[in-house]
């Protein structure tokens, strides 16, 4: 299983949108910003999850992005999945062909990690993510304006 830069970059941009105050739009120019990711990729990135329904648009002035869900309901599975990235540790895509067409040794042992990495993923959420110490402090640092208003509507402190 290799995570590219596209899935770990999808995560950190709608991270960075769950951080935010959820009735504030953000623009790529400030994500990208904040996170050292061209405006170029962000567009693809978010072109992929406006289609999967994790992130709305608003046209205009004042037009950007914002989570389409809840950062609750919204999962680092689903977004790793909407830009067509895998947690599949095998080489045969789980079609035991492996080894010049049939079954390598190892194919259980991948396919189960698969299994578990994806688990694990998809017990994640992105309140989940923002509630963490050291997500906070970088935000903090990233962000401070931001940063408590965003966090209270998340945490519902």
């Amino acid at each position: 299983m290799r995570l590219t830069t596209r899935g770990r970059y999808a995560v950190t941009a709608l991270l960075d949108l769950a951080l935010q105050p959820p009735e504030q739009t953000i623009t790529l120019a400030e994500i990208a910003t904040r996170q050292t990711i061209s405006v170029a990729y962000l567009e693809q990135l978010f072109a992929k999850l406006k289609r999967h329904g994790l992130v709305s648009s608003v046209r205009g002035a004042n037009g950007g992005y914002h989570l389409a869900r809840k950062a609750e309901e919204i999962t680092v599975l689903e977004i790793i999945e909407a830009v067509n990235e895998t947690v599949d540790a095998t080489r045969c895509d789980h079609k035991a062909n492996c080894q010049n067409g049939a079954m390598c040794l190892t194919h259980d042992l991948w396919q189960e990690l698969s299994l578990h990495i994806a688990d694990y993923l998809a017990k994640i959420t992105l309140a989940d993510l923002v509630s963490r110490d050291n997500v906070q402090t970088v935000a903090l640092r990233q962000n401070p304006a931001s940063f408590d208003t965003a966090l209270l509507s998340v945490t519902g402190i």
